[in-house]
Parts: structure tokens; sequence; C-alpha cells
């Protein structure tokens, strides 16, 4: 009984920090590190590794859910110019995922055998906490010049997934960082968020996907009871990602980030402190 209330907790915890600017692959590793499993049958190390990845795809469900009528180009609803504006969307968010694409490809197995650990985690979660609160103390002198999609170009949505290489480390955040890349580039706290939440789709999708072939060609395939264990989790993610990305979008309107700032360096200190003293 034990394992199962585990499982929900890391989907609850991966619904919540998937999508506030903490890290959620940063938290899912300290839950792993603090919370040990009871059935290590069942959470293998190459399971586990997979499990942490692929259970995101509860969380960018509730992605295409929420925004299914901004994001589809062929709705009945729109006029020709939003249908033309929703390509031209779909166009920036490819161009944002190809660095991150790329480089997640070609260095997947160096970053899961030297940074996919509790210390990384910490330090970068004080690291990105601090430029939140660097950029909002900027942003506070200078207005932001792109509020809505159409004045993103290309160039800005590249360069802001050129940010979201920065995710690949645990603990950064890829909602997090790049939500600082669109404000120090130009983007409203809006429109730098909602991006993000664009941007995770083809993001996760191909990091889950390539997680998922990982394991069946090492692992050989699930057990019954790993299967439900992800199927259950990434429900759970799912009906949590639809509250807290509600949620966001509408703190986001009338709030700073300043707030996630303080909780990540809090957090990382006390992982440092906690991490170091019991010798993880």
């Amino acid at each position: 009984m034990i394992e199962w209330l585990r499982v929900i907790f890391l989907g609850i915890v991966e619904g919540i920090t998937e999508w506030l600017p903490v890290s959620s692959t940063g938290h899912l590793i300290l839950v792993d590190a603090f919370w040990k499993t009871s059935a290590p049958e069942v959470f293998t190390a190459e399971f586990t590794e997979m499990f942490d990845v692929v259970i995101q795809l509860g969380a960018i469900l509730a992605v295409v859910t929420v925004f299914f009528y901004k994001l589809n180009p062929f709705s009945a609803r729109k006029t020709k110019e939003q249908k033309h504006n929703t390509i031209e969307l779909w166009k920036k968010v490819i161009i944002g995922c190809i660095p991150a694409g790329v480089i997640g490809i070609l260095f997947n197995d160096l970053i899961d055998k030297y940074l996919m650990n509790w210390l990384v985690v910490a330090i970068m979660l004080i690291v990105v906490g601090i430029a939140f609160i660097a950029i909002e103390m900027r942003n506070q002198k200078v207005r932001p010049s792109i509020v809505k999609f159409t004045q993103l170009s290309y160039k800005t949505a590249f360069i802001i997934g050129v940010f979201q290489l920065l995710s690949l480390i645990p603990g950064t955040s890829r909602s997090g960082i790049t939500i600082i890349g669109g404000m120090l580039f130009g983007c409203s706290r809006f429109i730098a968020a909602e991006y993000t939440f664009y941007l995770a789709i083809p993001v996760m999708f191909g990091a889950s996907g390539l997680k998922l072939v990982k394991f069946l060609v090492k692992g050989g395939g699930f057990s019954a009871e790993q299967f439900f264990v992800v199927l259950l989790a990434m429900v759970v993610s799912y009906g949590v990602s639809m509250i807290v990305i509600k949620f966001l979008m509408q703190y986001i309107k009338r709030h700073n980030f300043n707030s996630f700032a303080l909780y990540r360096i809090a957090l990382g200190i006390i992982v440092l402190i906690v991490g170091f003293a019991v010798g993880l």
C-alpha cells in the first residue's frame, strides 16, 4: 500500500512542479533520494530513470487539453487570419525546440550518468532562483516589447530555445529557464509562461519517447506492475496539471516570480544541508 501512495505522490509532484518554475525532474530526483522505494524489484534503476520522464506525458496532455483551441489551426471557429497565426505559432514552437532536441539526443547518456543527482539539483535550484530575482529586478525598469505571439520573432523563439538547453541539467526547470529567457529578450510574463507551455509539447513527447525506447531496448519491456505504476502516475499528473496550469496563468497576471525564486533558494539550501548531513 505504501508504494502506491508513493507513486501517487510522485504524480502529484510532477503535476505541480512541471509547470511552476521549480523543476519537476529535480523534485522527482529529490523524492527518489529521500523517500526510498519499498519495491526495488519494480523501481529498478533503469525503470526509475524512464519513469521520471515518461510520467510527464500526463502533464503534456493537460497542456493540450487546456490550450487545444489556441493550438488547433484547423478550428472551424477561427478566421483565416487566426488559422495563419496558429500555424506561425507552431513554426516558432518547432524552432524553439531544435536546440534542446539536438543536444538532448546527443548527450542524453552523459547527462544521465553525471548530472542526475541531488547535489546538481540543489545547486541549480539556488542558481536559477537567484536568476529569477535578478530578472524581476531588471524588469521593474524595462517594459516588455512582446505582449502577443504575433510579435514574437523566429529569432527570439530560437534564442529562448537555446535557454531551454539549460533545462537538460536537473534542478534548472524547463519552464523556469525558458521564462527567464523569454523575459530577458522582451516577452511579458504571460507570453513567456504560455510559450513555455507550448514548447513543452514536442520537447517532452520527444524526451519521453527517447527514454521509453531506451528502457525497452535495455530492459526488454514492462512488467504488469510497472505498466500500471506509470499509468497511475500519468493520470494523477494530468489531473493536477490541469489545476496548476490554470492557477499559474491567473497568478502571473497579478504577481511576479519572486515567490518561486525564494522557494527554490530555500529548498536548495535545505537539500544541501540535509544531503551532506545524512551522507547521501
